[in-house]
């Protein structure tokens, strides 16, 4: 998820903006960094976001698609 400008939702609501990790540790107040993962319908585990210390980070990535 490195390298292109996301926006992180945390589990109180806040958001921050951030194009690397290094990035949003930072804005979060450092501290130790984990991925987040949910399990798929199938199973598998998704890569979903990150945990940065005791805050837990959603990645919401920009969507584009053709306009109707």
């Amino acid at each position: 998820m490195n390298g292109r400008t996301r926006l992180y939702r945390d589990q109180y609501g806040q958001t921050l903006i951030a194009s690397t990790v290094k990035e949003l540790r930072a804005k979060a107040g450092g501290g130790r960094v984990s991925r987040m993962y949910v399990d798929g319908i199938d199973g598998s585990a998704k890569h979903v976001g990150y945990v940065v210390g005791a805050r837990w980070f959603s990645a919401f990535v920009p969507f584009e698609g053709k306009a109707s």
